[in-house]
């Protein structure tokens, strides 16, 4: 395209350009805005075969079959692409007319095409034959090495679901269905909706739940928010503090009680405590003595210990 574009004046040709770029970034969200972007350049410069490939392009995707068409052949005639020749059976097809879609398939440039040309007119010649009622050659035409095909190209889940579809519309649900799923398995972008087919076939059914669908119980927050507990009268509040009255008197009884039991605890503690101590004076230094002799604890015992690492020097 920057080679098509060098014979025409700078500020001619950065114009063209531009609305060429608007044409791509606006063809997948708004198919007819591009296509007016690029029927723009096509009035600017209608001489380059780039321009009106554009202007095909938009227009078959914008459905304005008969112009997509007409460009079409005018782009095959201007630069021998012959890679439109897919498109072009579509249009046709479209236009109600499928014989004209069957003769594309055989035109002879359908072997100089791509891989991907070839499938994608395989598919449209299936479809026509579909359009007139022959699903079961159409059904036939489908069923080529390239269904089972170990590959990642975008025409793969293509080849799969129109395969699936002609099954489907043949009768033969079942198989229909393993061929929605294998479509389904190969179609990560979810573009042909084979999964959703699939579902269909199967009874199940997907819903989408927008923001505006959620049903909010406003009952459920009123409930939630209300505070269960109610105040109780007055009266039943003197009753309780009179009931509490009630339970600290017997509580200060109680705490008498324990009072006069500590008291005879402590005169126990105090005669055990004697005991003790007469133990002690019995013992006296002696005892002492004898537990530093023997590793005890207390200065003698220390001493003891120092005495034993002095000989053992």
């Amino acid at each position: 395209m920057k080679a098509e574009l060098r014979s025409l004046p700078r500020t001619l040709a950065d114009l063209v350009a531009q609305h060429l770029v608007a044409s791509g970034r606006f063809l997948d969200d708004d198919p007819e805005l591009a296509y007016q972007h690029a029927r723009t350049a096509r009035r600017l410069a209608a001489r380059l075969g780039g321009v009106r490939e554009a202007v095909a392009i938009t227009a078959y995707l914008a459905e304005h079959y008969d112009e997509a068409l007409t460009e079409f052949r005018a782009v095959r005639r201007m630069t021998g692409n012959h890679e439109v020749i897919a498109m072009m059976a579509d249009c046709e097809r479209a236009l109600g007319r499928p014989d004209k879609a069957l003769a594309l398939t055989k035109d002879k440039h359908v072997h100089d095409v791509s891989e991907a040309t070839q499938v994608e007119l395989l598919i449209v010649a299936a479809g026509a034959r579909r359009d007139k009622g022959q699903t079961a050659a159409a059904v036939q035409m489908l069923e080529v090495p390239e269904l089972t095909k170990r590959t990642r190209a975008e025409w793969l889940p293509r080849l799969r679901y129109a395969y699936a579809d002609a099954l489907a519309e043949a009768g033969r649900t079942d198989d229909a269905l393993v061929w929605f799923h294998r479509a389904a398995g190969v179609d990560g972008d979810g573009v042909t909706g084979a999964a959703e087919r699939a579902a269909e076939l199967e009874g199940l059914e997907f819903t989408d739940l927008d923001e505006d669908d959620t049903v909010v119980d406003d009952e459920y927050f009123e409930d939630e928010d209300t505070d269960t507990t109610t105040d109780a009268p007055a009266e039943d509040a003197d009753l309780d503090v009179d009931n509490a009255d009630g339970d600290d008197t017997d509580a200060v009884d109680a705490d008498e009680v324990d009072a006069d039991e500590v008291d005879a605890d402590v005169e126990d503690a105090d005669t055990e405590d004697a005991g003790l101590v007469d133990a002690d004076e019995e013992l006296g230094d002696e005892g002492l003595g004898d537990a530093g002799a023997s590793g005890g604890v207390g200065r003698e015992g220390d001493e003891v210990v120092g005495e034993s690492k002095g000989d053992g020097e």
